[in-house]
């Protein structure tokens, strides 16, 4: 099974992408920021989504008495763009499922900083919204739940579930290297204030939990570990009710401690849906795969046709992804993928 990967922009507008796409497509419904190459469309090529945006009606009904709420893109030719996308599609014979990102969200962290993660040292990751928090969770529901609304859908495809940590892939990043996995993996420990007093609920002193990480160490690490699950179950667990009757895909990492697009699975996740979609986009990724699929559920290997993968290097990576027990491909990305790319697109079926 093949599935790729879209934003609602490059449907709309190209009569040709149809032609391109496999029977299956990820459609963006809500999405973080983003400035996307569009080099197959005929009237633009590029996108300058400038802020986490729901591709669907932002509606007052639904929204009402929550601070933290999505903007209406202005850039996306469509107050409704991912609906309009998605019925194209269906109408086309596709099968379509909403990608929905929850806690990636730039503009809302630096509206609310007080929901952010927040390391050791006080520093707040303004695009990550902190599951500790019931606003958060809620926003999240909300945003799934509206993605998703008055719509023929095939699935849900939920990225960002769980909490982001210190790494963050964006414009003119200049942090890439510059810490140890170790170091890196305590400096995304949050110690915002919702998770501090769930640390002292559980008897440790938040005082120093935050001056051991400082140091460099985490004296706690399983019970630290555990509430960020707890927090992480508890969000999962209000999405997928709102999703309820839709098969979900959940992006995941087998690493327990893992943060990011694709947080580290919880004890209780893999039981609670329908497939899990592991990070695949480097070769030698199919000790995840291998991870993954001991829990039982069916693994989609997510890889990506674009730069830096070699073109030659795609079919054997996915030969040896579905060797290690990937039964699904999620291939990244329709619309960013050049014409000299979008051969990789269709062979990978």
């Amino acid at each position: 099974m093949v599935s790729g990967h879209a934003y609602p922009w490059d449907v709309l507008g190209d009569p040709g992408f149809l032609d391109r796409a496999p029977r299956r497509v990820t459609l963006a419904a809500a999405y973080h920021s983003t400035r996307a190459a569009t080099p197959m469309h005929p009237a633009h090529r590029m996108v300058d989504a400038r802020w986490a945006a729901l591709y669907r009606p932002v509606r007052e009904e639904a929204w009402k008495g929550q601070e933290l709420r999505p903007l209406a893109p202005d850039w996306a030719g469509s107050p409704d763009a991912f609906g309009d996308a998605a019925r194209l599609l269906k109408r086309a014979g596709r099968e379509v499922s909403a990608w929905i990102v929850l806690t990636h969200n730039t503009r809302l962290g630096t509206l609310r900083p007080d929901v952010a993660v927040v390391n050791a040292f006080g520093e707040v990751y303004r695009y990550a919204l902190c599951p500790a928090h019931q606003e958060v969770r809620d926003h999240a529901a909300t945003l799934a739940a509206e993605a998703v609304h008055d719509l023929e859908l095939d699935g849900v495809s939920l990225e960002a579930c769980g909490q982001l940590g210190v790494s963050h892939l964006g414009h003119h990043e200049k942090t890439d290297g510059a810490w140890t996995p170790e170091t890196a993996r305590l400096l995304s420990i949050c110690c915002c204030p919702a998770c501090r007093r769930a640390w002292a609920e559980e008897g440790l002193d938040p005082e120093a939990v935050v001056a051991g990480l400082r140091a460099g160490e985490a004296p706690d690490a399983d019970v630290l570990l555990a509430i960020r699950h707890r927090h992480t179950d508890l969000l999962r667990a209000q999405v997928l009710d709102a999703v309820r009757g839709l098969p979900v895909t959940l992006h995941a990492h087998p690493d327990p401690w893992a943060t990011g697009p694709s947080p580290g699975l919880t004890p209780a996740a893999a039981a609670e849906v329908d497939a899990l979609l592991v990070p695949c986009w480097p070769l030698g990724s199919e000790d995840l795969v291998r991870a993954a699929a001991r829990h039982g559920k069916p693994v989609d290997a997510y890889v990506t046709v674009l730069h830096p993968m070699e073109p030659g290097a795609v079919q054997p990576h996915l030969e040896a992804l579905r060797a290690a027990g990937a039964s699904r491909i999620s291939l990244y990305h329709l619309g960013l993928a050049p014409a000299w790319r979008q051969e990789l697109l269709a062979t990978a079926d």
